[in-house]
């Protein structure tokens, strides 16, 4: 029996699995939380040291992600890249830039012939661990917000500002975004450190930071939140091909999507949860309960952006211009056979994990620093 699988479940399918890596990327951004606090948090160089070690274990983790991420984005929905990319090139220009001069700085840091010194690197770090997750979630929220930009019968994209994508930070809703995954970022960065270090004086500073950040975090997401589902949202029509704007239209998509609606939920909770256990528990798990939550509450949030009728990359100037998973799509023989081909994530996975134990066996020390044959 031949199973026939429509274009639009493919679609469906693909968004799903762009989620499923943007959950997994925000959450390995801890790695760039820990790095935005390299000057604030180690109180000596060598406890700078055993920072940037325990961040640089897992720096490729995040960057492969992001790669991933990127490249599954692109095969599927080719048309978002040719906008985004065409139009709003000095954003994404300037997150790409922010990630190559992390890698050249865990290359070059420690190297005996490295003649700018391990602060120039230091700096590359906290650049990347500031502007980062803040561009990426500025970036994120003109999913919601939409962006000045129109498509002629070609598809070709004209910007129609100057700034092509920098305007996006002019707006409160945006820049609202760039800070709360920015401060989750700190705050999971703070996690992992409790959870990875061997060292009482850094993880007593961690646990403290912690208190600000997690405020800092929960205050902007709440504001995120409560100002998307009271804003007018841009609703795709099937039937007429026509995107219009819609009073409550995400808060609709959460109601209309009840498991999507749970799945940010229990995201939230579990966030939360993992806060609250280092805080007012002292214990050094919370960055798995934090860390499944950002999984999870970033695929809520994707999925929200583009299902039940939603225009996910919307033109605020043309509203007939915006992007949806539909138009935007690569065709049905190409989804399909990525589709076999992500048959291959489990397994990648379950590497990753494994590799994450491996690495993870045992907390950084002072002693290890000294005693590691490769130190970043």
């Amino acid at each position: 029996m031949t199973i026939m699988i429509s274009h639009l479940f493919l679609q469906h399918y693909w968004w799903v699995i762009i989620s499923l890596l943007a959950g997994l990327l925000v959450f390995l951004m801890f790695v760039q939380g820990g790095q935005s606090m390299i000057f604030s948090l180690p109180g000596n160089e060598t406890e700078r040291t055993i920072l940037v070690n325990a961040l640089g274990r897992k720096w490729e983790f995040t960057f492969t992600t992001l790669v991933t991420f990127g490249g599954a984005f692109f095969a599927s929905f080719p048309l978002f890249y040719a906008v985004s990319f065409g139009g709003a090139y000095w954003v994404w220009i300037a997150i790409l830039f922010s990630f190559i001069i992390q890698a050249v700085a865990y290359e070059f840091r420690s190297k005996p012939s490295n003649i700018y010194g391990k602060k120039t690197f230091d700096i590359f770090l906290f650049l990347n661990g500031s502007l980062g997750p803040f561009l990426i979630g500025a970036a994120v929220s003109t999913f919601f917000t939409g962006s000045q930009f129109s498509l002629n019968a070609m598809n070709q994209v004209r910007w129609e500002t100057p700034w092509h994508g920098l305007e996006a930070l002019l707006n409160g809703r945006n820049l609202t975004l760039g800070l709360t995954v920015l401060f989750l970022a700190r705050t999971n960065g703070l996690l992992y450190i409790i959870n990875t270090v061997e060292n009482n004086e850094m993880v007593a500073r961690a646990q403290r930071k912690l208190i600000m950040n997690s405020i800092t975090f929960v205050v902007f997401f709440l504001f995120y939140v409560i100002t998307l589902v009271l804003s007018r949202g841009f609703a795709y029509d099937r039937v007429n091909d026509t995107v219009t704007m819609e009073k409550f239209k995400y808060l609709h998509n959460l109601l209309h999507m009840p498991l999507v609606l749970i799945l940010f939920l229990a995201g939230v909770a579990s966030v939360l949860y993992g806060i609250g256990f280092a805080i007012f528990k002292g214990s050094r798990k919370g960055i798995w309960f934090s860390g499944a939550g950002t999984v999870v509450t970033v695929i809520a949030i994707f999925l929200t952006a583009a299902f039940n009728g939603t225009a996910f990359y919307p033109s605020a100037f043309d509203l007939n211009s915006s992007l949806t998973i539909e138009n935007a799509s690569s065709s049905l023989f190409t989804l399909k056979v990525m589709m076999y081909v992500s048959f291959i994530v489990p397994f990648v996975v379950a590497y990753i994990w494994y590799a994450w134990k491996s690495i993870n066996d045992r907390r950084i020390t002072e002693e290890e620093m000294k005693m590691e044959g490769h130190v970043y």
